[in-house]
């Protein structure tokens, strides 16, 4: 009874994996449920209707971080809150994923330098985050410091710090503010010391695991693409980090799940 609580499911597709025969094979199997994430509004009707029918996922849609999206901030924040009002209540769970990404933005960055232009889009999700009363997802990437300083701003928006890089330190940060932590699949690579000592001191209520998939399959699978079955070996590495036992570890996720997006 396991959750892969942030996939990108149509990512498999482009990688010429079927998400279908893996989510019939996984549900057939009893896995719990997996949170399918949008990076744009534009494709989270043609998700819905891919993957509805499986009971056990749910939605979330947000706006990466990309230049364009900087750019037109304000259309693009409506076109999401227009694609997430024609998505019904019981397939939605969350807003995201958005936030800062100064790996990717930046001066000599890939992306863009408008980094106060970055964060006014985040800081708009925030804002509708609160008026639907959504959780959030949020995507932070070598801008700790700047992520928690948004977030402090919106103290009555939940939601989960994913995919989390950081260390123990900026776990904390985030911890005190109410958030979840979700590890993924890097939290299983050996030079991944830091991501682990935060995985160690989370509190059991405050745990969420997933894949992030298609990316950062876990050992030992790593180069391949991954996929929400592969979870299992994010289970297995957060439990021996927190010296408990697989089913112990599933029901507390679960619980985590519950709370967090109601699923």
């Amino acid at each position: 009874m396991m959750y892969d609580t942030h996939a990108h499911l149509s990512g498999l597709s482009e990688r010429g994996i079927d998400p279908r025969q893996i989510l019939n094979d996984l549900f057939s199997s009893g896995f719990a449920g997996i949170i399918d994430i949008s990076l744009e509004p534009k494709d989270l009707g043609s998700r819905v209707k891919d993957f509805s029918m499986y009971k056990q996922v749910r939605f979330a849609s947000g706006l990466w971080p990309w230049p364009a999206s900087i750019e037109n901030r304000e259309i693009r924040v409506e076109e999401l809150k227009q694609a997430v009002l024609n998505v019904k209540n019981s397939e939605l769970c969350a807003l995201g994923e958005f936030g800062l990404d100064h790996n990717w933005n930046g001066e000599g960055k890939e992306g863009t330098s408008d980094l106060e232009g970055e964060r006014e889009l985040m800081e708009m999700q925030m804002v509708l985050a609160r008026e639907l009363n959504l959780p959030v997802i949020i995507h932070s990437r070598d801008a700790a410091k700047e992520t928690a300083e948004v977030l402090k701003s919106y103290p009555q928006v939940r939601g989960v710090v994913h995919c989390f890089s950081y260390g123990s330190e900026e776990a904390k940060t985030f911890l005190d503010m109410g958030y979840y932590i979700s590890f993924a699949g890097n939290l299983t690579y050996k030079n991944a010391l830091n991501i682990q000592d935060a995985c160690k001191l989370v509190p059991n209520d405050r745990l969420i695991l997933e894949t992030d998939c298609p990316y950062l399959a876990p050992v030992p699978h790593r180069g391949k693409p991954s996929h929400p079955g592969m979870v299992e070996e994010v289970y297995k590495k957060a439990a021996e980090l927190r010296r408990v036992n697989i089913k112990e570890m599933s029901e507390q996720i679960k619980a985590n799940v519950k709370t967090l997006f109601d699923f």
